[in-house]
C-alpha cells in the first residue's frame, strides 16, 4: 500500500478545472478497458491519447459534434461519455460530469469478480466513495461527512487510522482536501498513482454509456 496523502493530488482541479467541478473516477481490478466498458453497457468507440483528448472528445459529445458518436447511435439517446485506460492491471474509467460509478444499482456489475474502488463528486458538491470486493462492499461513504460510513470495514481496526492518513479529518470539522483525500484513498487501495504526465501518456477508450 502505498503511503499518498490529500496533498499529492492538490494539483488535480487545477489542471483539470472541468473534472474539478464534477467527475466520476472508477478503477477495477484485473479487466481491461473494452471489457469494463461492456460491463457500463457502453458503445465502444475510437481511442485517443491523454485525457485533455478524453475532455475534448466530451466537449464535442455534448455540443453534439460527435460525428462518431452519430454513426454509432441516436443522439437523441440519453448517453454518458465514459472513457477507460488500462493503468497498472487496473481498468480505469473517468466520467466527466458523469456518475455511473457512484451508483448502487451499476456498481456491482463494473465490479463483478474482482475489486472496484470508485469516487465521485458533482457541482453541487454531493460525493461518494466505494470500495467493493467480490459484490461485497467493504467501504461506503461521502467524503464530505466521512464521519458516517457503511461497509463491512467502516469501522474495522486500522479504518480510522487509514482515512486520516489520507487526510480525512474525521472530526467531522474541518472539510478541507476531502477530495483529494478520495484520490489518496483510491491510490492506497489499488497501488495505481495518478499523475498529469500517466494520464496525458495514457490511451482512453471511449465509450457511450446509457444513463440509467
Amino acid at each position: 500500500m502505498t503511503a499518498a496523502h490529500a496533498t499529492d493530488y492538490a494539483w488535480f482541479e487545477k489542471r483539470y478545472p472541468v473534472l474539478g467541478e464534477a467527475y466520476c473516477l472508477t478503477q477495477v481490478q484485473g479487466v481491461g478497458a473494452e471489457e469494463l466498458l461492456r460491463r457500463f453497457d457502453a458503445l465502444t468507440g475510437r481511442e485517443v491519447t491523454g485525457l485533455d483528448a478524453v475532455l475534448a472528445a466530451w466537449e464535442t459529445f455534448g455540443d453534439g459534434e460527435d460525428e462518431e458518436a452519430e454513426e454509432l447511435f441516436d443522439l437523441d439517446e440519453d448517453r454518458i461519455l465514459v472513457a477507460v485506460a488500462e493503468l497498472d492491471g487496473w481498468a480505469l474509467a473517468v466520467e466527466p460530469y458523469g456518475y455511473l460509478g457512484s451508483l448502487y444499482e451499476v456498481v456491482p456489475r463494473l465490479g463483478e469478480g474482482t475489486r472496484l474502488v470508485s469516487h465521485f463528486r458533482n457541482v453541487n458538491a454531493a460525493d461518494r466513495f466505494h470500495w467493493w470486493e467480490h459484490g461485497t462492499c467493504r467501504l461506503d461513504f461521502e467524503p464530505l461527512f466521512v464521519d458516517q460510513r457503511d461497509g463491512t470495514d467502516a469501522e474495522a481496526p486500522g479504518t480510522p487510522e487509514l482515512l486520516t492518513a489520507c487526510g480525512f479529518q474525521l472530526d467531522g470539522e474541518r472539510y478541507e482536501l476531502h477530495t483529494e483525500a478520495a484520490f489518496a484513498l483510491a491510490e492506497r487501495l489499488t497501488d495505481v498513482r495518478l499523475s498529469p504526465e500517466r494520464l496525458e501518456t495514457a490511451t482512453f477508450r471511449l465509450g457511450y454509456a446509457p444513463r440509467p
